[in-house]
């Protein structure tokens, strides 16, 4: 198993944000406690490179976030103040990302970023706590350095993989899947390849005949070489800001049927935490751990 992690994931973050960040640090320790990771299966990535930014934002936009040069304006839709730690957490963030989508191609297995799925990133700018997309650039980074040439994104996060959309809306070679709820954020969406919004309340069995009924044939039509997931667990009814009612029980079976999907055609897959706001840390550790075990 491939899990990229790094304690620069752990902060900063605003004080409203602060509790279910708690996730960062204490994951890890709950998959070594529970025997589904061992100590060797976590590895620390170094910084993203400019240069692979650029493969899916606009040079601009890069070079201003680096240096700490985004307007009050830009900044505010994000909702995390400018400092040199914010953007060491998200470069490092991002070729966790690079790393573990290069090995997963390498053996043809599932890696995972303990962060990640900061799908609100567009080209050229931020918002929703997202800075800089990592799966758009790592998507973009085998595009341009393997012989991959068709992705697929699943985005099972509960709000809708807006900025994802955006950047590839014109990319034919990328696939963009989005199963949401559609009456959360974000309130303007964008066109997906494929969106499925979800009416509040959506339960596992409702949810879990749409993913199966759809999966399968986007596998089939697509015919991707590479699949990344975006696994949030905001999707459980206990999450305060998701609006849909899985359980922790629905959850680990979504991800088990995406994890048997990718493995029946044999397609390496890298895997993000996303959201998760349940207010009880419990649940959404319960829900991220089950993600990993399931992978198998």
């Amino acid at each position: 198993m491939y899990i990229a992690y790094h304690p620069i994931y752990n902060h900063p973050v605003p004080d409203n944000h602060r509790f279910p960040m708690l996730k960062y640090a204490l994951l890890p320790q709950q998959l070594l406690y529970e025997g589904i990771a061992q100590p060797t299966d976590f590895h620390t990535p170094q910084k993203a490179s400019p240069q692979s930014l650029c493969l899916v934002h606009y040079p601009d936009y890069v070079h201003r976030f680096i240096h700490l040069q985004l307007t009050h304006q830009e900044a505010l839709p994000i909702g995390f103040v400018q400092n040199e730690q914010l953007v060491e957490r998200e470069l490092t963030l991002v070729q966790g990302t690079i790393d573990g989508a290069l090995w997963a191609l390498q053996h043809q297995q599932v890696a995972f970023n303990i962060a990640g799925g900061t799908h609100h990133a567009f080209s050229d700018r931020g918002e929703g706590f997202c800075m800089l997309n990592d799966q758009a650039v790592a998507a973009g980074y085998l595009l341009a350095h393997t012989a991959v040439q068709r992705i697929l994104i699943v985005d099972l996060d509960v709000h809708q993989g807006n900025g994802t959309a955006q950047i590839f809306a014109n990319d034919p070679r990328v696939f963009t899947f989005s199963m949401h709820a559609q009456h959360n954020y974000p309130f303007q969406k964008e066109q997906s390849s494929l969106d499925i919004p979800l009416p509040n309340g959506t339960t596992d069995e409702v949810y879990l005949r749409i993913l199966q009924d759809t999966l399968p044939q986007l596998i089939a039509q697509h015919q991707p070489q590479f699949v990344f997931y975006q696994s949030g667990v905001d999707v459980l009814a206990t999450d305060k800001l998701g609006k849909l009612s899985l359980s922790v029980e629905g959850c680990a079976e979504r991800d088990k049927f995406v994890f048997q999907q990718c493995k029946v055609h044999q397609l390496p897959v890298q895997c993000a935490m996303g959201g998760g706001y349940s207010p009880q840390l419990r649940h959404i550790l319960r829900a991220h751990s089950n993600t990993f075990a399931v992978s198998e």
